[in-house]
């Protein structure tokens, strides 16, 4: 538009002046010769002043874009900011009325304050000068100088975010973990400003690596509450009184056994032993028949009710044997234990007991229970007597150890708790409430490696979360370690990325707290990333039986559906719960084809659809991660 004028005011002078060139009527043209200097720069002069007042505007506008950028990078020396500015201010400047600029002319820097100051020098070329200047000798100078400040506030607001990694098997995929790996550094650069530029307002991440659960380290407890540890055994018995020697056993309907001083009534129940011959008398409950002092006839259960036993087919008696009253009808042995908090079902597991040696190192349900004494469903000769020590645990959900039945033997399996955690189940599954008596979250058995049946396990991921920080070695450090394993459990990785920013789980980790929900003094984020399907939910501390494919064998389950449902259902509970705290939720979905069902989980999931990335490669994967960055770094600042 400036062009356009300025070729009309000219075109308008040659015509005036070729017009009066040619005038022969005196002293016209020697006044007009005398005056055209003046009138031309009268002329242009409006002209050189509407170039000059939008240049100095355009000048402006570029300044406060520069400044802005500086503002944003994570730049922090007068050097480095002054790079960053210059790229943007040349970019802005191109097109204008504005000379080219020296970069020496422009200022950049930083106060105690974090507020970036920038100043610049710029030149706008004359009319006047140019035009009016070659006929009549050097008059003016042809160009003017105009100067432009800009000032940004560079942190407005504290920032607090959460980076929830997905660090299992799948990663190690056309080493997807090592483009995690340097996406995250670049954006903890861009997100946490150095140590010396930490106020007045600071800028923290915390790192939740996530794979079949999240592992705690030392804030395991405080979150999932202390496990139940084995209580020590004060007595085991199966038997009522010693056992007597059989001396002799007939082959007649019923059998007679001769056991000299028996000390037998009817109706008692018996175990027999070691009979030679007879065999089919060995090992078995009998109900007996009291005939004298020295001999009884047994009677045998068949599932309806006891009958006389009848021993006409049986191989014949040739020698030993014993026959000794039991405790119970079925024989089972009764384990003393104070208050060892057992329920009747409950998986247990015996370990250290002296005499009844048979017992150790195997897993039992719990058949009887009282406060103090429990029945485990085995017994007889063949568990000898008690004679001292041992140790009982107990394997419910809570226990340092859980004892269960698998999903596909339904055989008893135990797995010992590890330092990760699950799901959080009741009230409090889709809040942020603070962990405790009634509130903690779920404890975590993962399958470890085995021989028999052969399994690679699921275990519990080695690299633990990292709560908030500023200290960018520590973050850096934690990136570098990760590794991978397991399956894929999002919705517990989304849950603490949650936590790791509510200040209501401060009393987990004083020395790293959050601060309370206020989107006027501090910026939350989640960054949700993930390679894959959510597979791995849980019942009772175990993956449960409808976990999805790629989340172990169906041995290493428990037989019993997930608490909480679908593992993506949970994540869009949570995802709604975290964005009404004001709490921006990006989520990456790396390798994550567009129009699949996780896309669309991970889109939704979202603050909104620009903050949902798909990244299909590793260069996108940086490039997604500094564009989060960059915008949360821009959120944080006012002009």
């Amino acid at each position: 538009m400036a062009s356009q004028t300025i070729h009309r005011a000219v075109g308008r002078l040659r015509k005036l002046v070729s017009r009066l060139r040619d005038d022969r009527r005196g002293n016209v043209a020697m006044i007009f010769g005398l005056s055209l200097p003046v009138i031309v720069m009268l002329a242009l002069g409006g002209v050189d002043l509407h170039r000059i007042t939008t240049a100095r505007s355009q000048f402006q506008d570029a300044l406060d874009a520069a400044t802005l950028a500086a503002a944003r990078s994570s730049e922090t020396t007068p050097a480095g900011l002054k790079s960053v500015a210059l790229a943007t201010l040349h970019g802005n400047l191109q097109g204008t009325e504005v000379e080219k600029i020296n970069d020496a002319d422009v200022s950049v820097s930083m106060s105690a304050n974090n507020v970036v100051i920038a100043t610049a020098q710029g030149q706008v070329k004359t009319l006047v000068a140019n035009i009016v200047l070659p006929p009549y000798g050097q008059l003016l100078d042809d160009t003017l100088p105009i100067s432009a400040h800009s000032e940004v506030n560079r942190s407005s607001k504290d920032v607090e975010v959460a980076l929830v990694l997905d660090i299992t098997g799948s990663m190690a995929n056309n080493n997807r973990i090592g483009d995690l790996k340097n996406a995250a550094r670049q954006l903890i650069n861009l997100v946490v400003q150095p140590a010396n530029k930490q106020t007045p307002y600071y800028s923290k991440m915390a790192i939740v690596p996530y794979s079949v659960g999240v592992n705690m380290g030392s804030y395991a407890v405080g979150a999932r509450g202390p496990l139940a540890q084995p209580t020590n055994i004060t007595g085991a018995v199966w038997a009522a009184a010693t056992g007597k020697a059989i001396s002799k056993a007939t082959r007649a309907s019923p059998g007679v056994i001769t056991a000299n001083g028996h000390g037998l009534a009817t109706d008692d129940y018996v175990w027999i032993s070691n009979v030679s011959g007879m065999t089919n008398l060995n090992d078995r409950v009998f109900r007996v028949t009291r005939i004298d002092a020295n001999k009884v006839t047994l009677r045998y259960n068949n599932g309806t009710g006891w009958y006389p036993l009848d021993t006409t087919n049986y191989g014949t008696y040739n020698r030993g044997g014993q026959i000794r009253r039991c405790a119970r009808s079925d024989c089972y042995i009764t384990i003393t234990s104070q208050n060892h908090g057992i329920s009747v079902g409950e998986g247990l597991e015996l370990k250290g007991i002296k005499g009844m040696t048979a017992l150790n190192d195997k897993l039992y349900e719990a058949y009887e229970v009282t406060q103090n004494s429990f029945t485990v469903p085995v017994g007889g000769a063949q568990y000898a007597d008690y004679i001292s020590n041992g140790t009982v645990q107990c394997g419910r959900d809570g226990c340092a150890k859980r004892i269960f039945r698998d999903n596909y033997y339904k055989s008893l399996t135990a797995f010992d708790a590890s330092n990760c955690v699950s799901e959080r189940i009741g009230a409090g599954a889709f809040d942020d409430r603070a962990p405790g008596v009634g509130a903690y979250v779920g404890r975590n058995y993962p399958a470890m490696a085995r021989s028999t049946p052969r399994s690679a396990g699921n275990p519990c991921p080695g690299p633990t979360i990292q709560p908030l920080t500023a200290e960018i070695p520590t973050l850096t450090t934690l990136v570098d370690s990760l590794n991978v394993t397991g399956s894929t459990a999002g919705q517990i990785g989304l849950a603490w990325g949650w936590y790791a920013v509510s200040s209501n789980f401060n009393k987990l980790w004083p020395s790293n707290s959050a601060a309370a929900y206020d989107n006027t003094k501090v910026l939350k984020a989640v960054i949700l990333m993930t390679d894959g399907e959510f597979n791995t939910p849980y019942c009772q501390g175990v993956i449960a039986r409808d976990a999805g494919g790629g989340s172990g064998n169906a041995y290493d389950k428990i037989d019993c559906d997930a608490t909480n449902g679908d593992p993506f259902d949970q994540a869009a509970e949570l995802c709604t719960a975290i964005k009404a705290q004001d709490v921006i939720v990006y989520t990456v979905g790396f390798s994550i084809e567009s129009g699949t069902d996780a896309a669309r989980i991970l889109k939704e999931c979202a603050s909104d659809e620009d903050r949902a990335y798909l990244p299909q490669s590793g260069a996108d994967l940086s490039a997604d991660f500094q564009a989060i960055g960059r915008e949360i770094t821009r959120l944080r600042i006012s002009r």
